[in-house]
């Protein structure tokens, strides 16, 4: 086994790697980009380099910075984690040519499973089904477009070398073809540097359903099981679970072990995964072959009580897999949830900017349980209070993974651990993941790829009115935390100086505030007590309602409430004025705000179209003076490898454009100025 492994990668995946090393007595060396110097992962490890500066091209796409580090450091193995280098041919070459372990297949393993086309032929003659569709080398517009008419509408549009959905379109006419193939062309070349594409005949309401697969250099090749990766946004998976729900025995034998044989055929070693979409009669086709650890890895885990990174550097090292397909058994259920900072009001636009508070549920962290019973939350987190996210790198915070002795508890603990997820200072996905965890169709197991676009009336609707009780609780956390960080001398505690309780001589102090969830507004009339005797007594009156209360307990973010006959016992965290809420298994978010400033920012987003997030210019698709129609695309973006489009908010005309293409913009910089049409 090797001595000291460099991890060439960051964030969970490395702090993962890291923890098994870490058990089986082999050093770690870390890298990091400039940014990412006092990263969670960079401390995880024995040894750190710094390996360049913060774009992804400079640092940790670097593979000549990341040989030198691993020579520098006495490395004997290099282990890519997933994304970045990790299915990059020349990468794995580089490191054999550098006399270092590559913890992974080989090159030409690589190489094969990497393009999509070189991908589908081999499959083909392995005898493993594949979707009908355009492979081929050809790739004028024109003729890629006759090919998608011949296939017959919808079609899918997928980069040649991508993964992670990234790039991917569906065209669902003719007319749409043109316009979708230069937006994945263009994706695609950002993001793998790449712009051939392929062609798929989509199916509408597939599941995709993925084997987990590892071979080693004496011929032998397993399957874990399957996990179910159905519910996606952006064709990205967000949850994902093992075993795959409602599949039989022979179901699940019969992919397994098609799943082996497309490994076989390229002669895989290591972990990887044979992706599959399977249609409502649980047909299932060749989708593609991740060669790499996948970042739902864990729920395989969890079910098989496997160390898959274990199992990956036993297999570099040139042992025999640690157990045949005979020897392996699944028992319960296992769900991953992926937390991200994204916006998923926002077409699930990454979030920028500083996690001021991260606190998560009890759970054990980047290990395999001995007994899932004991231990059945897993957090696997690459970031702590305090960190910056950047616009530079994928925008996963961690990913929380459940299990239960069935599916119905596994969702139960999935529930109960998002209820105690708490992460402030930049948005997260954390809402809609509760949301999701209760929708009906999730419970019931009604799974596929359409789910989340089915549901978005419900997934992705504005909020409801700001609940009674939330206001209550905000306004109560409001006076307590000012009671508690005044800054008069309270030595004499008789003294009305020494109060924050509004005390006014024989009468009382009602206080005007308001409490925004970004959506609406409430306004609120708050009455403290007339008497100091009474100072803990507050009257509220908002929306037409109207309570008296009582702060009963406060011990840091747990608070208790006494309104009128009911008692609130919920759970507040503060970041400057902004109050994350939750009670009763629900949650919301509300700020004080200054109306006139609110007003004022609305009336300007109407005429002065901002980024919602750094990034890069990558069209500029009108000119000023041009009138367009509401929902017209205007600019196009990219940053973390993923497109935005910036459409009209209304019929209008351009005033003017202050960017051009291939502009670095930041948040909030003013892209150009438009005039709406108002009604007469």
């Amino acid at each position: 086994m090797f001595r000291k492994l460099l991890i060439a990668n960051r964030g969970e995946i490395a702090c993962r790697i890291a923890a098994t090393a870490a058990r089986l007595g082999i050093r770690t060396v870390a890298v990091y980009s400039d940014v990412d110097k006092n990263a969670k992962h960079v401390s995880f490890c024995d040894e750190a380099f710094a390996i360049g500066g913060a774009a992804a091209s400079e640092s940790y796409l670097s593979i000549p910075s990341i040989i030198r580090a691993a020579r520098e450091s006495g490395a004997e193995a290099v282990h890519p984690g997933y994304g970045f280098l990790a299915e990059n041919a020349e990468f794995a070459e580089a490191c054999i040519a550098a006399g270092l372990v590559f913890v992974g297949p080989s090159a030409a393993a690589v190489r094969a499973m990497g393009d999509k086309s070189t991908a589908k032929s081999v499959m083909t003659k392995a005898g493993v089904p594949v979707l009908p569709g355009y492979h081929g080398e050809n790739q004028e517009p024109a003729f890629l477009r006759s090919q998608a008419d011949a296939i017959g509408y919808p079609v899918m549009l997928k980069p040649r070398a991508g993964g992670g959905g990234k790039g991917m379109r569906v065209v669902n006419e003719t007319s749409q073809f043109d316009d979708l193939l230069a937006a994945c062309r263009r994706e695609a070349k950002n993001s793998f540097g790449d712009d051939s594409i392929l062609i798929e005949k989509y199916l509408r309401q597939p599941r995709h359903i993925e084997v987990q697969v590892f071979g080693d250099t004496h011929g032998n090749c397993v399957y874990l099981f399957e996990r179910d990766c159905s519910v996606q946004r952006r064709h990205q998976k967000i949850i994902e679970e093992s075993p795959a729900p409602g599949l039989t025995e022979s179901q699940r034998r019969s992919i397994g072990e098609t799943a082996v044989a497309a490994a076989l055929a390229v002669s895989y070693t290591g972990a990887g995964t044979i992706e599959f979409l399977v249609d409502q009669d649980v047909s299932f086709y060749f989708l593609e072959m991740n060669t790499r650890l996948q970042v739902e890895h864990p729920v395989t885990e969890m079910v098989t009580g496997q160390d898959l990174v274990e199992w990956q550097l036993f297999v570099a090292a040139g042992a025999p897999l640690p157990l045949s397909q005979g020897q392996l058994r699944f028992r319960g259920h296992a769900i991953e949830a992926r937390i991200y900072a994204e916006k998923p009001n926002a077409g699930f636009l990454p979030s920028i900017g500083t996690l001021d508070v991260f606190k998560t549920p009890e759970a054990i962290h980047f290990a395999v349980p001995a007994s899932p019973e004991r231990a059945a939350v897993r957090l696997d987190a690459g970031v702590r209070a305090g960190d910056t996210i950047t616009p530079h790198y994928d925008p996963l915070l961690a990913k929380l993974v459940v299990w239960g002795k069935d599916r119905t508890e596994a969702l139960t603990r999935l529930r109960d651990a998002l209820d105690q997820f708490v992460a402030l200072g930049l948005e997260t996905n954390l809402p809609f993941l509760r949301r999701l965890s209760g929708l009906p169709d999730f419970g019931t197991a009604n799974l596929d790829t359409g789910l989340i676009a089915r549901n978005e009336k419900f997934l992705l609707a504005s909020p409801g009115v700001i609940q009674f009780p939330f206001v209550v609780m905000a306004t109560a956390a409001l006076v307590k935390g000012e009671e508690l960080n005044r800054t008069v001398d309270d030595h004499d505690r008789y003294s009305p100086w020494a109060t924050t309780s509004g005390w006014r001589l024989n009468s009382s102090y009602t206080r005007r505030i308001s409490w925004s969830d970004g959506n609406q507004t409430v306004d609120v009339a708050l009455t403290y007590a007339a008497t100091l005797t009474s100072a803990a007594q507050y009257h509220l009156e908002a929306d037409g309602e109207s309570i008296d209360f009582e702060i009963l307990e406060h011990d840091g973010a747990n608070l208790v409430v006494l309104a009128g006959n009911r008692r609130i016992t919920g759970r507040v965290y503060r970041r400057n004025d902004t109050y994350d809420l939750s009670a009763d298994g629900e949650h919301t978010t509300l700020s004080l705000i200054d109306p006139l400033a609110y007003n004022l920012l609305a009336e300007e987003a109407e005429t002065q179209l901002t980024a919602p997030m750094p990034g890069r210019i990558v069209a500029v698709l009108v000119q000023p003076g041009q009138t367009v129609a509401k929902g017209t695309p205007l600019i196009v973006m990219e940053a973390m490898k993923m497109e935005h489009t910036i459409v009209a908010l209304s019929d209008g005309q351009v005033d003017q454009v202050f960017v051009n293409v291939a502009d670095q913009v930041s948040e909030g910089a003013q892209l150009l100025h438009f005039t709406p049409h108002k009604p007469h």
